[in-house]
């Protein structure tokens, strides 16, 4: 079900927690559950996979991720804020150190000029830390979004557990008291917006770079 490159990011995401005593949580709309089922398609999966949230409606988000109802109805379901308040919302729910949540449109109907088929929003959290952004328009039918989705988040949580353990990057660091610093390296990330929150309201914004992910 799961390509090599899944497979082998998968593989490194489980040792990169593993090794940093990371506890990983998941938040799923539009992948329905496929990037928790990846990473518990490796063996020994469960000590670093706590749980995974499949919150495919905006009742599910609500309930079981603390989304708050007037966010999805001002902003709709697929929105950088709502990614964002479901990770937090996952990590406050579960105990686990980090999470990650994915909302977007897999198609082939529901999309828009303003919200394509295709664009999925990602966020990633950690305790202690600012949450990161991430948006993506993924070409190619609705399997395709999907399975793209997984690959891009699994390279996303590789980087966020790397960064996590290494006391030379300052992405996502507490600078103060409801602050937080902000700093990035290159990678082969498309777009990555981090994004300082506290209680899922932004504080402060900043556009690291962006890459067309259709040239992947």
């Amino acid at each position: 079900m799961f390509d090599a490159e899944q497979v082998s990011l998968a593989e490194d995401v489980l040792a990169r927690c593993r090794a940093g005593g990371l506890r990983l949580v998941t938040a799923e709309s539009c992948t329905g559950g496929l990037i928790g089922g990846c990473l518990t398609a490796i063996a020994g999966s469960s000590d670093v996979f706590d749980r995974g949230y499949v919150t495919y409606s905006n009742t599910a988000k609500t309930a079981m991720l603390a989304v708050p109802a007037d966010l999805l109805r001002r902003l709709g379901a697929v929105s950088e804020p709502v990614a964002i308040a479901m990770a937090e919302g996952a990590l406050a729910a579960s105990g686990a150190d980090l999470a990650v949540a994915v909302t977007g449109i897999s198609g082939p109907g529901g999309g828009s000029a303003a919200r394509p088929v295709g664009l999925v929003h990602f966020a990633a959290s950690r305790r202690a830390a600012a949450s990161l952004h991430e948006r993506h328009v993924f070409a190619g039918d609705r399997h395709a979004v999907r399975m793209q989705t997984v690959t891009a988040v699994l390279r996303l949580l590789s980087r966020v557990s790397a960064e996590a353990a290494d006391p030379a990057c300052t992405l996502g660091r507490r600078s103060g008291i409801g602050a937080y610093s902000c700093a990035a390296r290159r990678s082969n990330a498309l777009t990555i917006r981090c994004t300082a929150s506290l209680n899922s309201r932004p504080i402060s914004f900043c556009n690291v770079f962006e890459r067309n992910s259709k040239s992947m």
